[in-house]
């Protein structure tokens, strides 16, 4: 805020967006790499349920008939347990590839809302309801969990009313 006025400058208000923008950028690069981890456990789990299937293959075929169901039983409730486990993690993928992208498209908006203010020029008041009005509309205080936003400074994190 500046200090002549008690009021926002457009410049703050385009350097705040830019701030915003900046940190979710942040944000996108560790769910990216969240997701990385993810898919590398995933491809080894694969990796080791191939491989628990070709040995299940090769020892099924050498066994005495009884032992195969025994082994059977055992092997598909491991299976199915693997299976769960595998379908958890990619559940956990696509929730952080959706956040990822959900962050990355508020990022580019914070970048185009502080082009268009610092283009614009707009009274301070005129930018400061702009950039509210966009986080509101957004909901981007759910994109910050440890930073509040100006609208949560507004509104004291009531915006319910708009």
């Amino acid at each position: 805020m500046s200090d002549t006025d008690g009021e926002f400058t457009v410049a703050e208000l385009v350097a705040y967006c830019e701030t915003q923008a900046r940190l979710l950028h942040g944000r996108a690069e560790t769910l990216t790499e969240e997701t990385s981890a993810l898919l590398s456990e995933i491809d080894s789990e694969l990796a080791t349920l191939e491989s628990r299937l070709d040995d299940q293959a090769g020892v099924s075929q050498s066994q005495s008939p009884e032992s195969p169901e025994l082994r059977a039983d055992d092997d598909l409730d491991a299976l199915e347990a693997l299976e769960a486990d595998l379908t958890e993690k990619q559940a956990e993928v696509e929730a952080k590839q959706t956040r990822h992208d959900d962050i990355e498209a508020l990022m580019a908006g914070y970048l185009e809302l502080a082009d268009q203010i610092e283009t614009d020029a707009p009274a301070p008041t005129r930018a400061l309801t702009r950039v509210m009005q966009f986080e509101h509309d957004r909901d981007a205080a759910a994109y910050f969990d440890d930073r509040v936003t100006l609208l949560d400074a507004a509104t004291g994190g009531d915006d319910s009313d708009g």
